[in-house]
């Protein structure tokens, strides 16, 4: 194996192992000495890849924000056309999907304790909210750019605090599906005032 291979097989290694760690244990019990004897490494080749345990966090958070918005679209969602209910499909797979133990501690419990808010909202925009942004556009046609803008940012908003009940509720599918219904029928009066 080439030296560029074996570094990019070190480092999946490193942020499969950290990912199953984060995401059972928590960030705080979860030591770089742990990561590192699970993958079979020393401590150091850790440390070469990813310069502090709050460094390995971020980088399988954002992994794990990833993997979430690409998840496959279930054929049922895919055939949508309309863009309403392209989001509220989108939410819905959302909300499950953080719901989830593993996800929900590394997304929604430690992400914005380690990271901090601001840079968690970063990542979340830069993954989520971009994605979101052109259904928005399509929903809401006749919207200048900073409507569509305030509009994201707000259903975001909305979004992450519904993700946070449903995380913690001992029903968070049928919480899921209550919150994506008023969600819908709010962009459904948003769009009736666009002329859509």
């Amino acid at each position: 194996m080439r030296q560029q291979e074996r570094r990019e097989a070190t480092i999946a290694s490193i942020l499969k192992v950290a990912r199953h760690a984060f995401g059972k244990r928590g960030f705080a019990a979860t030591t770089i000495e742990s990561i590192a004897d699970d993958c079979g490494i020393a401590k150091g080749a850790v440390y070469h890849h990813f310069a502090s345990k709050e460094a390995l966090f971020t980088a399988v958070m954002e992994a794990v924000q990833v993997d979430v918005a690409r998840a496959p679209i279930p054929p049922r969602d895919a055939r949508l056309t309309d863009p309403l209910d392209q989001i509220a499909a989108g939410v819905l797979r959302y909300l499950i999907a953080t719901s989830e133990p593993e996800i929900r501690r590394i997304l929604l419990i430690d992400g914005p304790a380690v990271v901090g808010w601001q840079k968690w909202r970063e990542i979340d925009a830069r993954i989520f909210a971009a994605a979101a942004r052109p259904a928005f556009e399509r929903a809401l046609g006749g919207a200048n750019a900073l409507q569509v803008d305030a509009m994201v940012h707000l259903v975001m908003g909305a979004v992450t605090e519904a993700a946070l009940v449903c995380a913690t509720s001992p029903r968070p599918k049928a919480h899921a599906r209550a919150f994506v219904a008023a969600l819908r029928a709010m962009l459904e009066g948003l769009r009736s005032r666009h002329g859509k």
